[in-house]
């Protein structure tokens, strides 16, 4: 008998939306989820975000992946069920997973709660498990996890808006804090107002710090500081305007996932500044040592966060009620919202919305029919794409 593909090697049938090729276009897939193992939390994906990174994965444009690929790390739900040895979880949970399902646990930065920073760390998608089978993401109507893995959602927290924080929200999150650009009083820039800039935006406030937004969109301005309450906006193509705040910042978070200039932004910090790079463009960055030397100043990068960090930032968000910007779409919109992003025509995430995802192709025409019909009578809002699963 022949050998079952790796995405039907396991009992549990699931539906979701992958790519093929490197063209990236997503398209509805059929494969399987492993049952729930004793240390296992099952749960019903009701939202997905829609990441950069995502993007680049579909497309290959880090030269890495492995088709069929099915995105989305930033998945939320409702446990369904629970394994023999689950401690943290029970039926009915508001629950999440983010960027990882897997670390090796004997590692120093595993010991240290950096399971981020494992050699062995395990990708929610693009990644094989320990079984051998590949991992697939969010964009999917089920999911499962080992539950150290998971991150338990507080009920003041709303499903859709929460989802993009378990990766947009750490990326920048975590930064902040590990490179002392927490403190009230200090003057942080955030370069890029996408998914992760808007994050950056509302944690630095939350922790007291003024915030300038950098960016190439002078439109942004309004938006950055009526809707968003940064302090200043800053137009990164006026030499004018960028003179006139050289060497004020303390620190920098650089959101962009595109190649960009790096210089001006290292005149902006003060002596012993820090630049944060957060943003994973497809081609490498030139970086003048000169400036750094003149000033004792830091180019450094962060990759979202630990398990532990993880669920500090979203305790964290709900006690100052930080939500992400959002705009829910249904997953056949995918294709769409992609190349919205690829425009930056998302602001400034969006949700998928996973909650009964069918098969059906007459479903699936009612529904383009139905949101290509609201999408022409009504103006895009300015918020982050999310899928609702329903």
């Amino acid at each position: 008998m022949a050998k079952l593909p790796a995405e039907q090697q396991h009992p549990v049938e699931a539906l979701g939306w992958a790519a093929r090729d490197t063209s990236g276009v997503l398209s509805p897939f059929k494969f399987s989820r492993r049952t729930t193992g004793e240390k296992d939390v099952t749960f019903k994906v009701l939202y997905c975000g829609v990441c950069h990174s995502d993007l680049h994965t579909i497309k290959n444009e880090w030269g890495n992946t492995n088709y069929p690929s099915l995105p989305g790390h930033e998945i939320v739900g409702v446990v369904t069920e629970v394994g023999s040895k689950v401690q943290k979880f029970k039926l009915g949970d508001k629950v999440g997973v983010g960027c990882l399902v897997g670390s090796c646990h004997s590692c120093d930065n595993c010991a240290n709660d950096l399971e981020n920073y494992c050699p062995k760390m395990l990708f929610t998608y693009n990644s094989i498990y320990y079984d051998g089978t590949p991992n697939y993401g969010g964009y999917s109507n089920i999911m499962v996890a080992d539950e150290h893995f998971v991150i338990r959602i507080p009920d003041s927290l709303p499903l859709d808006g929460c989802a993009p924080l378990l990766c947009a929200g750490i990326t920048t999150y975590s930064p902040l804090k590990h490179f002392g650009l927490d403190q009230p009083g200090m003057h942080v820039g955030v370069v890029g107002l996408g998914g992760l800039g808007h994050a950056a935006v509302k944690f630095a406030k939350a922790f007291g710090v003024k915030v300038t937004v950098i960016s190439t969109s002078p439109d942004k301005k309004k938006e950055a500081i009526e809707r968003l309450g940064a302090d200043s906006f800053l137009d990164s193509r006026d030499p004018t305007q960028m003179q006139v705040v050289m060497g004020t910042m303390d620190g920098i978070i650089d959101t962009v996932s595109a190649p960009h200039p790096l210089l001006p932004l290292i005149g902006l910090l003060k002596s012993h500044g820090k630049l944060i790079l957060v943003g994973a463009p497809e081609k490498p960055l030139e970086l003048p040592v000169f400036p750094l030397l003149m000033g004792r100043k830091i180019v450094a990068g962060s990759c979202i966060g630990g398990i532990k960090e993880t669920q500090e930032m979203i305790d964290f968000a709900a006690k100052h009620n930080i939500t992400a910007d959002i705009e829910v779409i249904p997953m056949d919109y995918v294709n769409t919202a992609m190349e919205r992003l690829v425009k930056a025509d998302v602001r400034y995430r969006d949700i998928s919305q996973i909650a009964s995802l069918r098969s059906s192709a007459l479903i699936f025409l009612v529904l383009l029919l139905l949101v290509s019909y609201f999408f022409l009578s009504f103006k895009f809002p300015t918020v982050y794409s999310l899928f609702h699963f329903e």
